[in-house]
């Protein structure tokens, strides 16, 4: 299960590239031999399994829109679908040509096949659309948003947003005021506001306030923002789990090396966001909940042992359950086998240092050998955490290192992870410094930027 923050278009438009594209080709294949009347044997069975294979590996990716805030532009869906299925085609008759096993086949129900599957393909994806799209018009399925700035721009977004609720933003307050970016409204433009939207208009006040106590999903930065400008904004939303837009001045293309994409229409460039959206984050979860699941029947004898080793080591319970930071910055709940006789889970929590009193002689084994993350797997299964990505601290620490260190909060914009590449880089145990734990979250967001499928 994705996790609840991720917008119901990723979780609906993955379940359709995973389960509807090959069901359709596949059902497909079905009709073709039955209106035929030929016999669906082993063959055709065999045949459409290999269908169903590449058709998700061929159009699953490309037949519909990267579920994602940001539009990509390119060809029409049928289209793609036509160019997809060609390419399925294609491979298929060279399959048949090398195997020489095209003869046990009818060729009319294989023709009636080629031409039945596009324009099918096409109506499931256009009803699951039509389907997300009502889906998306019911608030409880949108993200909240808020634009800085009062341009024109800035208008036609609040319009956008206002007369297509399917695209599942709802605009919650603008910032007009200079320090923001923006100037403040004219009288034309407050009307303009108020009745496009029941947004709220403030003048003054920091960004970063209102957008952690209100949850805000999206920020959009609209205005004749200059560098600095634009720099101050976003190093105030570091401290946020926001994903954050810029709604640029069109001159301002050329001079751009962010990814520049659309809302409907209005270009926005992306500053941050998650990387694992829509088909890439279906694929990293699919990927946890295998390997996580392998790795738990192969643990669980070790699993055993360690539990039975820690009642007879030391008196209290077996795991220890502490609140952390998950995605979003969304609370979470992670496992761990108890290493020591104290269990902190408060607004203070000391850190184990080395020699540590407090760990039991259990304990310091599965310490140094990390097997006290090992339940940590079924937070996998859960979908709080991923196998691979940036540790969750506590809370405490969570709350102390986000005053002090730039963009620590950008960690939450995946799901934390047992392992990441700050473990891996040798950033392990204890930090006793503040450089530490810089480095750390350098790693964390060095992973951000270089995740790829």
């Amino acid at each position: 299960m994705l996790h609840p923050k991720i917008d119901v278009q990723i979780t609906l438009l993955t379940f359709f590239r995973v389960v509807l594209v090959p069901s359709v080709a596949i059902a497909s294949l079905f009709v073709s031999t039955t209106l035929l009347e030929v016999n669906f044997t082993e063959p055709y069975i065999a045949l459409a399994i290999i269908a169903a294979l590449l058709t998700l590996l061929v159009m699953a990716r490309d037949a519909v829109q990267q579920a994602t805030l940001i539009g990509a532009r390119g060809l029409s869906l049928a289209g793609r679908v036509g160019m997809g299925w060609l390419a399925v085609v294609g491979v298929l008759l060279f399959l048949g040509y090398a195997t020489k096993s095209s003869e046990i086949f009818s060729r009319r129900a294989l023709f009636l096949w080629f031409l039945l599957t596009p324009p099918l393909l096409v109506a499931a994806m256009l009803g699951v659309q039509q389907w997300l799209r009502a889906l998306l018009v019911s608030s409880r399925n949108s993200r909240s948003a808020v634009i800085v700035g009062t341009t024109k721009m800035a208008l036609e977004l609040a319009r956008t947003l206002h007369q297509r609720p399917e695209l599942g933003l709802k605009l919650r307050c603008v910032f007009t005021d200079e320090e923001c970016g923006g100037r403040h409204p004219d009288v034309a433009m407050r009307v303009a506001l108020r009745k496009l939207s029941e947004a709220e208009i403030r003048k003054g006040g920091r960004i970063r306030d209102y957008v952690n106590a209100n949850r805000i999903d999206v920020v959009f930065l609209a205005g004749e923002l200059h560098a600095p400008g634009i720099r101050a904004i976003c190093d105030e939303l570091h401290d946020t789990t926001s994903s954050v837009y810029l709604i640029p001045d069109v001159s301002l293309y050329d001079l751009m090396q962010a990814r520049v994409g659309d809302v409907d229409g209005i270009p926005v460039i992306a500053l941050c966001e998650s990387p694992l959206q829509g088909g890439r984050g279906a694929l990293k979860r699919v990927t946890d909940i295998v390997f996580a699941t392998l790795m738990l029947i192969v643990a669980a004898p070790v699993m055993l042992l360690i539990a039975l080793a820690i009642k007879l080591d030391s008196p209290g319970r077996v795991f220890f359950k502490q609140d952390r930071y998950g995605l979003d910055g969304g609370r979470i709940v992670v496992y761990k086998f108890r290493t020591m006789t104290a269990c902190e889970n408060g607004a203070v929590v000391v850190q184990a240092k080395r020699n540590d009193a407090r760990v039991t002689r259990v304990g310091r084994f599965l310490r140094r050998t990390s097997l006290d993350e090992l339940p940590q797997l079924i937070n996998v299964l859960q979908g709080r955490m991923s196998l691979v990505g940036p540790r969750p601290h506590a809370v405490a620490h969570n709350e102390e290192y986000r005053k002090l260190i730039s963009g620590y909060m950008i960690r939450h914009k995946v799901t934390p992870g047992i392992t990441g590449l700050a473990q891996v880089s040798g950033c392990r145990g204890e930090t006793s410094t503040l450089d530490e734990m810089r480095r750390r979250v350098q790693y964390d967001l060095e992973y951000l930027r270089r995740w790829t499928p």
